[in-house]
């Protein structure tokens, strides 16, 4: 005689995501590094956006991409007006080289999930609930962070962006074209801008906080200025062996301890600096570089810091280059200055995560850019985030567990219908 079937604990929120996670898992993987390569508009990033556009019309949702290639996807229930202020969730799908699979997909399938989560609860918005997937988030092919949000609010101008290259020497223009679209419609679009009533962002944790805090989700306070600055060494390129090392001007040496500068001043500061691109010429084994470009990516907690560890780098690279006999110039290439999240979006966010989760939610800062700090300033604008057990980003190791995401999906779901409710 058998005993009664044993009763499966198992998630079915957790099944889901699992599910749909491994659609988009190995969609340009490096299966030498674990990272991924999906730049903008490349085959494994269009490929990510005809999932999501087959995914968004599977439920229903009617899917358009604007002028400058983000995608909107609209559940607009009968009985609503489609011109009112909808709102607003998703994230992106380009990487960093060799970057995790976390950082912007899992606010584009948590956004879908959320939206099944309120069909079965029998939800019915009162306004549009859209979910965007915005392109060229990361700057990993062109150069320029958030271009997509940045084109869509008029943070930079469409001639501009689409003279912007990638190692190759391919503009945007011509990445957009190739792509099927029409780079002639980029720029900014007040329209579709002005349908963005509110926007929230779930994203995986840059960091650690969570985890010591042993909390799943988060909800952001502000993001840190940040910006990019594109540091030119110019010297005398010359033969390895035959140049006496009295008679070099190397840039490479004024690179070198420029790198060590921007460490030192970070820590004193208490910012970040980080210098992880170079471009040298000629770029042989056997010759003395002629010039060297080094990116410098610093980040503070307030614009004064900001600016003094920049300032700082500066002065300790012009230092060195006149005592190596070579020549720097600083060209600053982006920079978001700090966003504060709405205040009263923020705190009714974690009210109505809090309420779901049934536990006290934590706000917390950030230092990571994301297309939330970019419409931040055009609409009210908040985040959720979900616990990174290894704290890494950017890299093959970044991770968040099944469970933890479907705790970001309830989370999200609990602020999209306090948002879109009646």
């Amino acid at each position: 005689m058998t005993g009664p079937a044993p009763v499966s604990t198992a998630d079915p929120l957790v099944e889901r995501f699992r599910a749909m996670w491994a659609q988009l898992a190995g969609i340009g993987r490096d299966p030498g590094t674990g990272g991924y390569l999906r730049y903008a508009w490349s085959a494994a990033e269009l490929t990510c956006r005809e999932w999501f556009t087959a995914e968004a019309r599977r439920r229903g949702l009617a899917v358009r991409p604007d002028g400058n290639g983000n995608l909107w996807a609209d559940w607009i229930p009968s009985g609503v007006d489609p011109t009112s202020p909808a709102v607003v969730t998703g994230s992106h799908f380009d990487s960093v080289p060799h970057g995790g699979g976390y950082d912007g997909p899992l606010g584009i399938v948590s956004a879908l999930l959320a939206v099944d989560e309120l069909r079965e609860r029998g939800f019915t918005p009162a306004r549009p609930v859209t979910v965007a997937a915005f392109v060229e988030e990361e700057g990993g092919r062109f150069g320029l962070a958030c271009l997509g949000s940045r084109l869509l609010t008029g943070g930079v101008s469409a001639q501009y962006a689409l003279a912007l290259t990638d190692s190759d020497g391919v503009t945007v223009a011509e990445a957009m074209q190739a792509a099927g679209a029409d780079p002639a419609a980029a720029g900014p679009d007040p329209d579709r801008l002005a349908r963005v009533g509110v926007f929230v962002e779930l994203h995986v944790e840059q960091g650690r906080a969570l985890v010591d805090l042993g909390a799943p989700v988060g909800v952001a306070s502000m993001i840190w200025p940040h910006g990019r600055w594109r540091l030119e060494f110019t010297g005398a390129g010359d033969h390895a062996g035959t140049t006496r090392m009295v008679d070099r001007r190397d840039p490479m040496l004024t690179c070198a301890h420029t790198v060590l500068a921007a460490d030192a001043q970070a820590r004193r500061l208490g910012a970040h600096a980080t210098i992880g691109r170079v471009a040298v010429r000629p770029n042989a084994t056997n010759a003395i570089p002629a010039q060297v470009h080094a990116w410098l990516d610093a980040r503070a907690a307030d614009d004064t810091a900001l600016t003094t560890l920049v300032e700082a780098v500066g002065a300790e690279a012009a230092a060195r280059a006149q005592a190596d006999g070579t020549s720097v110039a600083v060209v600053r290439e982006s920079d978001s200055p700090p966003v504060a999240f709405d205040p009263d979006l923020t705190d009714r966010i974690a009210t109505a995560v809090g309420a779901q989760l049934t536990g006290a939610v934590p706000v917390l800062p950030t230092a990571a850019g994301h297309d939330a700090g970019v419409l931040a300033g055009h609409v009210p604008t908040a985040m959720i985030f979900v616990r990174n057990p290894t704290g890494v980003s950017h890299a093959p190791t970044e991770h968040a567990t099944d469970h933890d995401c479907a705790t970001g999906v309830r989370a999200l779901a609990a602020a999209l219908a306090d948002l879109a409710g009646k």
